[in-house]
């Protein structure tokens, strides 16, 4: 790699020791990927919490911050496992709490802003039209990329902390004009798309149709703008069901002012249609096994101030059916705002557990939680969730939002 007479400095020690490994890391990672130089970031997210860094992680920040390392540029964290409120009525392990409390201590050592949340996109930074930053989960990064146009690749957690350590991160990816272009185009001037879940099982689709992190579609035929929710869930689905790290859709995101300039001038690989029948048929294809009803998941990503309202809405006056447990989650600023609005009464009333900075997915022990409740079926409107949480041994069912509420309030399951 080509490297500029700071980043020489840096490896020679120049500003310490902290800042020294993470470039020497991140040559690692350029060399990898091809990279043939450093470009300057203005934003890093990362990964940081326990049930994923695990002992060996938590030693890696220690070590980090006895060295000195501080972020040179501003830096969030994405949702944690535990929110502190719930982990004795969840049953959370209190050893592994203390060291999600010890990740916490250490990364606001290193200067990094424990934000907690997976939609930083829409609630802390929003980057502009071709600004270089270091983002680490999917949703966030294929956001980044397709509705601001920003620049970033899938970070990993090292990879993110070693950005705002330098400031920089290796040019490779979609960093790169020649990565950035539609390959595949989708007509959606047949699918209806009315529901947060509908943009998810449209994700589904079209990922499961190109798993590949550089086949970038280009959507066409919307008969209106998309909401950011909708994008949001478009987005993670894309990302988790086809690993891909952006999209286009024309007239709606910046680098696709018309088809042919997101495709660059050239030919698409193919072009096929979504429509309405297409989106009934992910519905129908998710088995309902014994029918289990006993737990609702509104998470992955978290929830905005607007989702959050409109579950308010549809839970105002309710109760849960006996036996089913629902959770939604969110960061600290939408939960803070939405509790002054008057939006956690009604949800807190009906009986749902909302969580802060986690994601549900994450949850310390999460198959001993699944394992303790008896919790079989997953319900969500989340394509995401339903796709990863598999790991856990769930079995999972996509549903429209207020069929999710319904399915919450009456225990019935079609």
């Amino acid at each position: 790699m080509e490297l500029t007479g700071e980043e020489r400095a840096m490896l020679a020690g120049a500003q310490g020791e902290a800042v020294r490994r993470a470039l020497d890391y991140q040559m690692e990672v350029g060399r990898f990927f091809g990279a043939e130089r450093f470009v300057p970031i203005t934003n890093a997210h990362m990964m940081g919490d326990i049930e994923v860094l695990g002992d060996a992680g938590l030693a890696f920040l220690r070590e980090a911050q006895a060295l000195g390392a501080r972020a040179r540029v501003p830096v969030t964290t994405n949702a944690r496992c535990v929110d502190f409120a719930w982990a004795d009525r969840l049953g959370q392990d209190p050893g592994e709490c203390a060291k999600e409390r010890e990740v916490i201590a250490a990364l606001r050592a290193m200067d990094v802003v424990t934000a907690d949340t997976c939609i930083n996109y829409q609630t802390l930074y929003q980057p502009h039209l071709g600004e270089r930053v270091a983002w680490g989960d999917t949703g966030t990064v294929i956001y980044a990329n397709s509705v601001f146009g920003a620049r970033s690749n899938f970070e990993s957690g090292p990879a993110a902390l070693a950005a705002a350590l330098t400031g920089r991160t290796p040019e490779y990816g979609f960093q790169l004009d020649r990565h950035r272009r539609g390959r595949f185009v989708v007509d959606l001037s047949g699918a209806t798309l009315g529901d947060l879940a509908d943009w998810g099982a449209l994700g589904k689709i079209v990922g499961e149709r190109h798993q590949n992190y550089y086949a970038v579609p280009v959507f066409t035929g919307f008969r209106r703008t998309p909401l950011a929710d909708e994008l949001k869930q478009l987005g993670c689905a894309l990302a988790s069901y086809g690993s891909m790290g952006m999209f286009h859709m024309v007239g709606v995101t910046p680098e696709a002012p018309s088809a042919e300039a997101a495709l660059g001038g050239e030919a698409p690989w193919e072009s096929f249609a979504v429509s309405d029948a297409d989106i009934e048929a992910v519905y129908r294809a998710y088995p309902l096994g014994d029918g289990d009803c006993s737990l609702v998941v509104f998470s992955g990503p978290q929830l905005s101030l607007f989702e959050v309202k409109t579950l308010a809405g549809l839970f105002e006056g309710r109760r849960l059916h006996a036996g089913t447990q629902v959770f939604v989650t969110t960061s600290n600023g939408v939960r803070s705002a939405a509790e002054k609005l008057g939006y956690l009464e009604p949800l807190e009333d009906a009986g749902v557990a909302v969580l802060e900075g986690v994601c549900f997915y994450i949850l310390q022990n999460l198959s001993l939680l699944r394992e303790r409740n008896g919790w079989r079926n997953m319900i969500s409107n989340s394509a995401k969730i339903v796709n990863i949480i598999g790991a856990h041994r769930f079995r999972t069912i996509l549903r429209r939002t207020a069929d999710c509420v319904e399915i919450a309030c009456t225990g019935r399951l079609s």
